[in-house]
């Protein structure tokens, strides 16, 4: 076993001091006061480190790649994140220009809006405001609501 102060175990165990803390208060690891000052006991780096407060005969070197490829996949998640956010932020200015696409004339229709007319059957209106309510949204309206 080999005495470290706790920021010296913190960047061999490779977490902060705080953290450190936390487990020699839970009893995770082990430790010893030396003069006042607290040592966290560890086993010795060039055999085997300990994860959790726990010795193994994990190799050092296999615990530095497995913390390399951690650190790769959070740097991995992270880039997601980001380009879900970019994605999210293009959608929504789309959906605030989403007024300006819809034809500026009752005259323009949508090629959907004239097949869906010409294939329901016609009945005359009998008024001006029964005709407008006749009239149906665009495809676009009625799929994404407004």
């Amino acid at each position: 076993m080999v005495r470290y102060t706790v920021p010296e175990a913190a960047q061999v165990l490779g977490i902060s001091p705080e953290a450190v803390r936390n487990r020699l208060s839970r009893g995770t690891l082990r430790s010893e006061k030396v003069k006042g000052r607290v040592h966290v006991l560890l086993a010795r780096p060039d055999r085997s480190q300990p994860i959790g407060g726990v010795s193994t005969d994990i190799p050092t070197d296999i615990v530095e790649e497995l913390r390399d490829r951690i650190r790769y996949l959070e740097r991995q998640v992270e880039e997601e994140r980001n380009a879900r956010y970019r994605a999210d932020e293009l959608l929504a200015r789309l959906m605030d220009r989403l007024p300006e696409l819809e034809a500026p004339s009752e005259a323009r229709e949508s090629p959907e809006m004239v097949e869906e007319e010409q294939a329901t059957p016609a009945s005359p209106p009998a008024t001006g405001e029964a005709q407008e309510g006749v009239r149906r949204r665009p495809w676009w309206r009625r799929v994404i609501g407004g």
